[in-house]
């Protein structure tokens, strides 16, 4: 587990931490507090996931297009 902070992470250092968390808790190797931490940890890391993939899609939407099909840019997003 790293220090680093869930909401400064990107997608991907957010997934591989939350691999190596649920591979620990898989194992079950750890001492029930860690075990803990380690679950309130692995949620905030699937939360991020979710956060970075939602805003991705919404990226893709918003991606308009050309009579052609060819993308020409993009759609503002609204903020929420």
């Amino acid at each position: 587990m790293t220090d680093t902070s869930v909401d400064e992470m990107s997608f991907e250092t957010a997934m591989a931490e939350l691999e190596k968390v649920l591979g620990q808790l898989e194992r079950g190797d750890v001492a029930l507090e860690e075990s803990i931490a380690l679950y309130e940890r692995g949620a905030a890391l699937k939360k991020r996931c979710e956060t970075k993939l939602k805003e991705a899609e919404e990226k893709v939407a918003a991606i308009t297009l050309d009579g052609d099909g060819n993308p020409v840019g993009l759609k503002p997003v609204e903020d929420t």
